[in-house]
């Protein structure tokens, strides 16, 4: 499938901005199963970008200087790219849980895409002890790495209520999994928390999602939203798998991955400093449209 995407952020000031530097994280990555075909980025009224290095995690990073005053700034990404990703199918001779722990700990890859990155607390993702029990009982060391995967974001996806007014992007795991209720960010960290808890090199994964509406209904310009889900490494063979657990699915043809990290944090798709004194109202409008329509029906909360 070749979607086109179009990402708008629009900034609204309550007052001048003199100054603004801000990193932009929103061209996607090289990833098996996806290849990025063109990429085009514009600022507007002002604004000058450059190549600037990836702090942490996968990501590419787009460095934006605005140095002359305004009172709105519009960055558009756009991107055309062609995923061929096919749906993990689980077998019994799959690595276990116990197996990708035993060897997660003695991987010599230190690269950002390496396990070795992913097996530890990070700013946003911190040890929970109520999360690890939770997610204990789908986690037995002993378990196909597959099969445990994604009955966990399964279990996810049942049990929790998407509800885009019961959290906020800072909302830590723990309180969103007392509530029950969260976003796809809440959802993704809440499960790398308890893969975490038992070892395991989990990675947040961010970018987009197609969705479709209800039959005989066009689809909507503008009605999709950045994503997040879940990677787990699961061995040198399997390598790294995506799992979904806001829909209870695979990472497969309908997903684009734009960057991979710890968390969040690591890899907001906007985020810098700004001079001015006043409010400022984000607005963000996606559009994922597949270029061919062969893809399977799929109609997946974002």
């Amino acid at each position: 499938m070749t979607y086109d995407i179009r990402h708008v952020t629009r900034f609204d000031y309550g007052a001048q901005v003199k100054f603004a530097r801000c990193n932009l994280r929103l061209r996607p990555i090289d990833w098996p199963g996806q290849r990025l075909d063109r990429y085009a980025l514009t600022v507007e009224p002002a604004g000058r970008t450059s190549p600037a290095r990836a702090e942490a995690g996968l990501a590419h990073v787009t460095r934006l200087i605005v140095d002359q005053p305004v009172r709105t700034l519009t960055i558009v990404s756009q991107a055309r790219l062609f995923v061929d990703r096919l749906v993990p199918v689980p077998l019994p001779t799959d690595p276990t849980l116990g197996e990708i722990a035993g060897r997660a700990r003695i991987s010599a890859d230190l690269s950002p895409a390496g396990p070795a990155a992913y097996l530890y607390p990070s700013p946003l993702i911190r040890p929970d002890r109520a999360i690890a029990d939770w997610c204990a009982s789908e986690l037995d060391p002993d378990r196909p790495a597959l099969d445990a995967a994604i009955a966990l974001a399964r279990r996810i996806q049942a049990e929790f209520e998407f509800d885009a007014a019961a959290t906020l992007v800072d909302t830590r795991p723990g309180d969103a999994f007392a509530k029950r209720r969260g976003v796809c960010q809440d959802f993704a960290q809440i499960m790398i928390t308890g893969l975490r808890a038992a070892g395991l090199p989990a990675a947040y994964a961010s970018g987009y999602i197609r969705t479709l509406p209800p039959p005989g209904q066009p689809r909507l310009v503008g009605a999709d939203a950045t994503h997040a889900w879940v990677i787990l490494w699961c061995g040198p063979t399997l390598g790294w798998v995506g799992v979904d657990p806001t829909n209870g699915i695979w990472m497969a043809g309908d997903h684009v991955l734009v960057a991979i990290g710890r968390d969040y944090a690591e890899i907001a798709p906007v985020d810098g400093v700004v001079l001015g004194s006043g409010a400022q109202r984000m607005d963000v409008s996606v559009d994922v449209a597949p270029v061919s329509e062969d893809a399977p029906t799929l109609t997946p909360a974002i």
